[in-house]
């Protein structure tokens, strides 16, 4: 199967239910879409401790890389827990979860790397399913006014 087809398909099996589910819409920014969606709780209380609640309400566009709340139930209760205490690292995780930019599932077949807002990279691969550096994509193109959201089973960290 080539790299577009599965990428069509992980974008359909994914936007279908969501605009089924009538959580997710064009109208509404990355925040507020996350926030809607109920699978989001821990990324949006860490949005809010490093302060980017606003940032990510702005003009974009931007393309998240959404970590659900199982995401961030693979790290261990005292690191997390670290981590949302630890202002200045939770923003540089953050933002190493956000890609300048509207980066559609369609497009991510030419790339093989996304420079984040932190600066640093990411890797992008398509073997088997979409992948951002460890973590699979899990649900694709979630639209949003400033954006868009691609969800992913694990928190990425910054080397």
């Amino acid at each position: 199967m080539s790299i577009r087809k599965v990428l069509v398909a992980i974008a359909a099996a994914s936007v279908i239910p969501l605009a089924q589910a009538g959580n997710y819409g064009a109208k509404k920014d990355i925040v507020d879409t996350a926030v809607s969606a109920g699978s989001f709780n821990t990324l949006v209380t860490a949005v809010k401790e490093a302060g980017l609640v606003e940032t990510l309400k702005g003009d974009g566009p931007f393309t998240v890389f959404a970590p659900t709340d199982e995401a961030f139930a693979k790290i261990p209760e005292a690191d997390l827990k670290a981590l949302l205490a630890d202002r200045e690292k939770l923003t540089r995780v953050l933002t190493y979860h956000v890609v300048p930019g509207k980066v559609m599932a369609a497009d991510v077949a030419g790339l093989s790397t996304a420079k984040t807002v932190e600066g640093g990279s990411i890797d992008i691969a398509t073997a088997s399913g979409v992948t951002v550096n460890n973590a699979k994509v899990v649900k694709t193109d979630i639209e949003t006014s400033n954006g868009v959201i691609h969800v992913i089973d694990t928190v990425l960290m910054p080397d």
